[in-house]
């Protein structure tokens, strides 16, 4: 039997904490599919091709991880993809209103579909993309909340001025 998951999400971009979560995605599922979001309402610091090539390149050491993008409603994307699991990340307590109104309304869209929560380590728990920009945009040392390729794309994103 073949065990397929999607972890869908905007990974704009890539923490530390989802390559957490998708290295024990792993564990229990045989393929992860890592699947960008291609949301044109949210203004995003990285386009989807800058995004995949940093999933790419981030996960190349975790086997039966593949990156995709979507557009639209993940539950279609699943339905395309003949995967029943979706996988979301709860990092803290605010997290779990927002994760459970959007499961519940995938479950109403698709009741084949299930969604599988994961919590992150406790040394990722508190991370957030959006942190980590604002955090980089001050100049923070950004280097152990993301992969050091993550970071200085980051930097040069930030302050095109950057080597």
């Amino acid at each position: 039997m073949n065990r397929r998951a999607i972890y869908p999400g905007s990974f704009d971009p890539v923490t530390n904490g989802h390559l957490d979560l998708m290295r024990r995605a792993t564990c229990i599922f045989d393929e992860v599919v890592v699947a960008v979001a291609n949301n044109t309402r949210k203004q995003k610091l990285f386009t989807v091709a800058e995004r995949m090539e940093m999933l790419r390149e981030t996960t190349a050491g975790i086997p039966g991880v593949t990156i995709e993008s979507f557009d639209g409603l993940v539950i279609k994307y699943a339905r395309q993809k003949k995967i029943n699991v979706l996988i979301r990340g709860l990092r803290v307590i605010s997290d779990f209103e927002y994760e459970l109104q959007m499961a519940l309304t995938n479950r109403r869209l698709d009741e084949q579909i299930e969604t599988l929560f994961l919590m992150p380590s406790e040394g990722h728990a508190f991370l957030s993309s959006a942190l980590i920009k604002e955090a980089a945009g001050l100049g923070a040392d950004i280097t152990s909340f993301v992969p050091e390729q993550v970071a200085e794309r980051l930097r040069r994103k930030l302050d095109p001025r950057s080597p």
